[in-house]
C-alpha cells in the first residue's frame, strides 16, 4: 500500500471566500496599574494600530480567512483544488473527483467537466479548478477529494482528502397568518438575522401558490416602500414584512375548495454579506390556518366606509350554505336587540331555498341616528325545516359623520372591518 507522503502527487485544496472585517483590541492601563505600560507596548506593535492613534479605534481592517470555517445556509460554497505534479517525471492518467456529501445527499461537483478524460501531468505542472455549489442543507458537510493516476510501473493508484465544515441558518423566519372574514388571508413575516455579521435584504417575495394571489403590503400609497433602499440588518436585528394573499375566483366561489386549499405559497428571501457575499433561501410551502365553519356563513361584500347621520345607507351581504344540507331560510334584522347601537331600519324577508355549497345576496338599508362608530348587529337567519336559527353579531361598523361633513377638509381612511360573526344555532 502506498503512503499519502510517497504519493507522485500533491493535492491542495483551498476554500475561496472573501475576507472579513475586525476591529483592534484596545487594552490600556494607568502607569500607577500592576500592567503599566505592558498594554502600551502591545498596542505599538499591533498591525491594526494606527501610529499615533493606538488608543482610538480608527476604524476596521480586513482579516484574511484563517480556516476552512462555516458557510451559511442558501450561500454558495466555492472552493480551489489543485493536483501538482513534484516529481522529476511526467505522471499519466490524472483525474480528479470531488463530491460533497452531507447528511442525506451526495452531491458530485464537476472538475474540469470541458477535459474529455484524464490527463498527464509534467513535472511542476498543475491541474486545477474551482468548484461552486449552493447548499441547500444545514448540518455537517463534507468535501471528499480523490486523485487517480498512473504510477511509472503501471499501477493504477488513487489517494482521498476529506474536508469538513458546517452549515448553518442565517435567517429566523417566523410566520403568522391570520383569517379574514372575506376569505382573505393576512401573512406576518419576520426575519432576523442570526449571523455574526449585518446583511442587505435584497428582496423579500411570497410566491403564491397556483389557488391564491398575493398583494404586498410593504409599500404606502404612493408607491413608495415602508422600508429604506437598503433593508440592512444589523446581527439579531429583525424586522417584518406583511402580505395578503386571496384566493382565485374559482376557489373563492367553492366552499368546499377554499377549505381545502391551505398552500398559501413560499417565502423568497436573497440578502447579502457585508462585503457583498450572494445568499438566497426559500421557505418551504407555507400553510394557512384551518377554516372552521358554522353551517352557514356570512359576508359583508359592499359597504360605504362613511354615512350621513339621518340618511339611510346601503349595504349588501352574501349567505353561504356550508352544511351538507339543504335549507330555507328567513332573514331579519333587529336593530333594538342591542341599546345604543344607533341605527334604525327594521328589515324581514325570506331568502328562499339555499343547497349545499350555494351562495345568495341580498341589501340591506339601515338610517344611522348617532354620530361616532356603530355597529350593524343582530342579523338572525331562520331555517324553516329544522326552526333553527344563527345570530350574526358585529359584523360591520360604519363611521357616521354630521351633515357639514366634507371629504376635501377631512380626510378619513376608507376602511371597512368586518368583525368575526358567530353563528349561534337555537332551538325554537
Amino acid at each position: 500500500m502506498v503512503e499519502p507522503t510517497e504519493h507522485l502527487l500533491a493535492l491542495k485544496v483551498m476554500r475561496l471566500t472573501r475576507p472579513t472585517l475586525i476591529s483592534p483590541q484596545i487594552l490600556t492601563a494607568e502607569p500607577k496599574d500592576v500592567p503599566q505600560y505592558s498594554f502600551q507596548k502591545i498596542l505599538h506593535s499591533d498591525a491594526t494600530s494606527v501610529a499615533g492613534c493606538e488608543t482610538i479605534s480608527a476604524g476596521q481592517f480586513m482579516l484574511l480567512p484563517q480556516s476552512f470555517g462555516n458557510i451559511y445556509l442558501g450561500e454558495t460554497f466555492s472552493s480551489y483544488v489543485c493536483v501538482h505534479n513534484c516529481r522529476a517525471h511526467p505522471v499519466t492518467n490524472v483525474s480528479v473527483k470531488a463530491d460533497l456529501q452531507s447528511n442525506n445527499s451526495r452531491v458530485s461537483l464537476p472538475i474540469h467537466a470541458d477535459k474529455t478524460g484524464p490527463v498527464t501531468l509534467n513535472p511542476e505542472e498543475t491541474l486545477d479548478d474551482v468548484i461552486h455549489h449552493e447548499v441547500k442543507e444545514i448540518g455537517t458537510h463534507i468535501l471528499v477529494c480523490e486523485v487517480s493516476y498512473m504510477t511509472p510501473a503501471g499501477l493504477e493508484t488513487s489517494f482521498r482528502k476529506f474536508f469538513k465544515f458546517q452549515v448553518v441558518k442565517p435567517l429566523d423566519v417566523k410566520t403568522k397568518f391570520y383569517n379574514a372574514e372575506t376569505d382573505d388571508v393576512y401573512l406576518e413575516a419576520q426575519i432576523q438575522n442570526i449571523t455574526v455579521g449585518p446583511i442587505c435584504l435584497e428582496k423579500v417575495e411570497l410566491e403564491s401558490s397556483e389557488q391564491y394571489t398575493v398583494d404586498s403590503l410593504n409599500t404606502l400609497s404612493s408607491g413608495e416602500s415602508v422600508f429604506s433602499s437598503k433593508t440592512m440588518l444589523q446581527s439579531q436585528n429583525s424586522c417584518q414584512f406583511l402580505y395578503c394573499i386571496r384566493p382565485i375566483p374559482e376557489i373563492a366561489r367553492d366552499p368546499s375548495a377554499l377549505k381545502a386549499a391551505n398552500n398559501i405559497g413560499k417565502l423568497d428571501i436573497v440578502w447579502r454579506s457585508n462585503l457583498g457575499e450572494r445568499g438566497r433561501l426559500q421557505t418551504s410551502q407555507l400553510q394557512r390556518c384551518a377554516l372552521e365553519y358554522s353551517d352557514l356563513r356570512l359576508n359583508v361584500i359592499e359597504a360605504n366606509s362613511t354615512v350621513r347621520i339621518g340618511e339611510g345607507f346601503n349595504f349588501r351581504c352574501r349567505v353561504t350554505n356550508t352544511s351538507e344540507r339543504s335549507m330555507d331560510l328567513l332573514m331579519s334584522l333587529n336593530t333594538k336587540a342591542k341599546p345604543g347601537c344607533g341605527y334604525t331600519g327594521v328589515t324581514e324577508f325570506a331568502l328562499g331555498p339555499l343547497e349545499p355549497g350555494q351562495m345568495k345576496e341580498f341589501p340591506l338599508t339601515v338610517c344611522p341616528v348617532r354620530l361616532g362608530l356603530i355597529v350593524i348587529s343582530a342579523l338572525q337567519l331562520t331555517d324553516v325545516f329544522t326552526k333553527r336559527k344563527y345570530e350574526f353579531d358585529d359584523f360591520l361598523q360604519v363611521f357616521v359623520v354630521d351633515e357639514d361633513y366634507r371629504e376635501d377638509s377631512f380626510q378619513l381612511d376608507k376602511y371597512v372591518r368586518y368583525s368575526s360573526s358567530k353563528n349561534i344555532p337555537q332551538t325554537v
